[in-house]
């Protein structure tokens, strides 16, 4: 397993498509495939949005590990990761640091991806967990498709537990580098960022609105259209805006004051 730990001061702030699904377990202990055996697993296995001002704030936390685990092929560009650091350094109050592992995990057979085979995956292969001072939280970078494609549009990103979401990198691939589509890397990251927003409670998913700015045709999003939480993930629609650009959307003032309200920045 690889380690890198970032303590960044810029701030790069970016959005867009996924689903939101809420999937908790009783179950207070996994084992996994990396010989850690059984331990406590609960804290990390409730509703999205419960987490929220443990991720904000440094009453209960202080520090953050994020568990980057990809299929080889599939690894977030270098880009998006640090993006992804820079905008929880910029939304979050860690004193101690916010650091990375990464992981390889072998291919995934089904390629349509249901919720609970990505439960299965995460349960199998996670080693960060709650403990001590620090919160931890799992992103999975997938070759499978989502069950929840249709022939209108397709997803590119879920967010289904508390501390934990997937990105569906081999979608995101197809979808960008090419003639007309957007700069990898800013796909990535919108997407990775939009999802991250979920699991800090917006849009009044644990984090309370401060102003009325859900987006009632898609609830748990913003509706404001350039906003990072703005809906996009059923159509696709937002990656055309994407287009061109080297940076993705960002939260909007009114999201960055739920954010505030609950103890981030």
């Amino acid at each position: 397993m690889k380690k890198i730990t970032y303590f960044l001061i810029c701030v790069l702030s970016l959005s867009l498509s996924c689903t939101k699904e809420d999937v908790s377990s009783n179950d207070n202990s996994s084992g996994n495939g990396n010989g850690n055996g059984s331990i406590d697993t609960s804290a990390n296995q409730q509703a999205t949005g419960t987490s929220a001002n443990a991720l904000l704030s440094d009453t209960e936390y202080n520090q953050l590990i994020i568990e980057l685990a990809y299929v080889e092929g599939f690894s977030p560009s270098n880009a998006a990761v640090e993006n992804l650091i820079a905008f929880l350094t910029e939304r979050t109050f860690k004193p101690n640091g916010i650091s990375v592992v990464t992981q390889v995990i072998p291919s995934q057979e089904n390629i349509e991806l249901t919720v609970n085979d990505i439960i299965a995956i995460e349960d199998n292969y996670r080693t960060q967990y709650n403990s001590e001072g620090t919160i931890a939280v799992w992103a999975f970078f997938t070759n499978g498709s989502s069950a929840n494609n249709t022939e209108n549009g397709v997803v590119l990103g879920t967010a289904y537990r508390n501390t934990s979401f997937v990105i569906f990198e081999e979608t995101i691939h197809g979808l960008s580098d090419g003639t007309f589509e957007p700069n990898r890397s800013v796909l990535e990251s919108t997407v990775i960022l939009h999802e991250i927003g979920h699991l800090l409670g917006l849009t009044n998913l644990g984090t309370a609105l401060q102003s009325d700015h859900e987006d009632q045709d898609h609830p748990k999003h913003c509706n404001v259209e350039t906003c990072l939480m703005y809906f996009s993930a059923e159509t696709g629609s937002g990656i055309e805006n994407l287009i061109g650009a080297n940076s993705a959307p960002e939260l909007d003032a009114q999201c960055i004051a739920d954010l505030q309200a609950n103890g981030g920045k």
